[in-house]
C-alpha cells in the first residue's frame, strides 16, 4: 500500500476521554457516511482533497522509528495512548495497518505505557498476548447489517466486530464499546435495550449522539430521544456493573 512519513507520532489529545494519541495512517477505507469528522478535519487542513482519496489509506512508514525517539522523552508524561482518533488501527481488509498497530502497542507496553484501542474493523487475536492493562473497543451503533452497509460500507460486519471483541474478553482483556454516533429513529428504528444486552459482557460503554447530520436535526424529538437513550444506557450500566460515559452534548435541555 502507499506510504507516507511524518515528523512526529505521539501527541496530547483534547478529546474528553483521551490522554495521548497516535495516528499511524492517513485516511480510512471504511467510507462512513455519518459524516466522518476525521475526514472533515483532514480536508479542512488540506491533507486530503476528496472522500475518494480519504478512502485510499496511506500508512506512516516510519511509525516505529518515531516511537523509538518519542517514547523515552514522553513516557513519564503519558497515562495512556489511544489508537486512533483520526484513522482506524484495525482497518477492515487492510492487514498492514493492523500489523503496525500491534507492533506499536507492543513497543508502548514494553515502556510501561497503557494503550486504548477503538475500531470498526476486526480486532487482532494477537492483542491478547499484550499487556492486560490495555483496553480494546469497537464502535457499535446497531445490529442491523443493512444499516451497516448503508452507513459504514467498508467496515467490518457487526457480528465479526463483536466476535473478535468477545475473544479478547474471554482471554482476560479489558473491553469496551463506543455507541456513537447513535442514530435517531428517522435513520433507523431499533431496540436500544437489545443492543445493550448484546454487549453486556464489556467493561465500559461510551454513548454519544450523531453530530454534523441534517437528518438528525430534522427529527423533531431528537433532544428528548437522546436524553431518554442516555438514561437507558446509564440505568443498564448501573444494573450490570459496567462503567459508563455519556459524551458531551448528548444530554441536553428540552
Amino acid at each position: 500500500m502507499e506510504t507516507i512519513t511524518r515528523k512526529t507520532m505521539l501527541y496530547k489529545t483534547g478529546v474528553e476521554y483521551g490522554d495521548y494519541t497516535m495516528n499511524h495512517a492517513l485516511g480510512c477505507s471504511h467510507g462512513c457516511k455519518f459524516p466522518c469528522y476525521a475526514f472533515l478535519m483532514k480536508k479542512r487542513f488540506g491533507q486530503v482533497k476528496t472522500y475518494d482519496e480519504w478512502c485510499e489509506p496511506k500508512i506512516v512508514a516510519n511509525t516505529l522509528e518515531l516511537l523509538d525517539k518519542e517514547i523515552p522523552r514522553l513516557k513519564d508524561k503519558i497515562k495512556s495512548v489511544h489508537l486512533c482518533f483520526s484513522t482506524d488501527p484495525f482497518m477492515y481488509g487492510v492487514p498492514e495497518i493492523g500489523e503496525m498497530s500491534v507492533a506499536a502497542i507492543r513497543k508502548l507496553n514494553d515502556a510501561g505505557i497503557k494503550c486504548t484501542v477503538l475500531t470498526k474493523g476486526s480486532l487482532s487475536a494477537n492483542l491478547a498476548t499484550l499487556s492486560k492493562a490495555n483496553e480494546y473497543g469497537i464502535t457499535l451503533v446497531s445490529l442491523d447489517e443493512d444499516y451497516r452497509r448503508r452507513m459504514e460500507p467498508g467496515a467490518a460486519p457487526y457480528a465479526e466486530r463483536l466476535a473478535a471483541l468477545k475473544l479478547l474478553h474471554w482471554a482476560g482483556c479489558k473491553t469496551w464499546i463506543s455507541m456513537e454516533p447513535y442514530p435517531t429513529p428517522n435513520l433507523i428504528e431499533q431496540d436500544l435495550p437489545a443492543l445493550l444486552e448484546a454487549v453486556s459482557f464489556v467493561d465500559k460503554i461510551i454513548f454519544g449522539r450523531t453530530n454534523y447530520s441534517t437528518e438528525v436535526s430534522r427529527y423533531a424529538g431528537h433532544k428528548k430521544f437522546y436524553n431518554d437513550c442516555a438514561a437507558t444506557v446509564i440505568a443498564f450500566c448501573k444494573e450490570h456493573g459496567i462503567d459508563c460515559h455519556i459524551k458531551d452534548g448528548t444530554q441536553t435541555g428540552g
